[in-house]
């Protein structure tokens, strides 16, 4: 192609412009050198099917950027699918924190709640086993003075026997007592 174009170059120089008073036919005239250059060098394009191949070119890149919008398209289409699924899975996270604190301090509440409550019942139940324990004591007190207080009567009384009691007495005293045991017996 290049061989073509220089002697079409060549020719349409300024060395043979039109000079004054020549014809418009003739190679003097630059309008008309500049023509034929034109067309032969259009010529020679569409001989060697350059306008085809360019425009395969154009069309290829054409498609080219065709393809690349589409996928750039459906990226875009991924990327908000994405984002908004994103979003969503945000919102819900946090929804789901909220529930979970609002549920802890619900438990806490009622974890406080149940432990005030038994508690109250233990110191409840300590009171009663403290108030039982001094009652118990009380009355083991009770019994034990008692007990202390008989033993000393029947001991004192015992002594008094033992200094008013003489043999006869005894004898009279143990009669007795097998009578009644033979009285009850029978």
């Amino acid at each position: 192609m290049l061989r073509f174009m220089l002697p079409a170059v060549l020719a349409a120089g300024p060395a043979f412009a039109a000079a004054e008073g020549k014809p418009f036919f003739s190679l003097y005239n630059t309008d008309l050198i500049v023509l034929m250059a034109f067309v032969i060098f259009v010529g020679i394009l569409v001989y060697f099917k350059v306008p085809g191949k360019v425009s395969d070119l154009l069309d290829g890149r054409a498609v080219g950027i065709q393809s690349e919008l589409d996928e750039a398209r459906r990226l875009r289409e991924e990327a908000l699918a994405l984002h908004a699924s994103f979003e969503r899975r945000q919102a819900e996270v946090k929804n789901d924190a909220a529930r979970s604190v609002e549920k802890a301090k619900a438990d806490a509440q009622l974890a406080a709640d149940q432990a005030k409550a038994e508690i109250e019942a233990s110191i409840t139940r300590r009171l009663k086993a403290a108030g039982d324990q001094l009652a118990s004591a009380e009355a083991s007190a009770l019994r034990d003075v008692r007990d202390r207080a008989i033993a000393v009567a029947i001991g004192a009384a015992g002594d008094v026997l033992i200094k008013q009691m003489d043999a006869e007495r005894n004898d009279a005293l143990v009669q007795q007592a097998i009578a009644d045991v033979q009285a009850r017996l029978h």
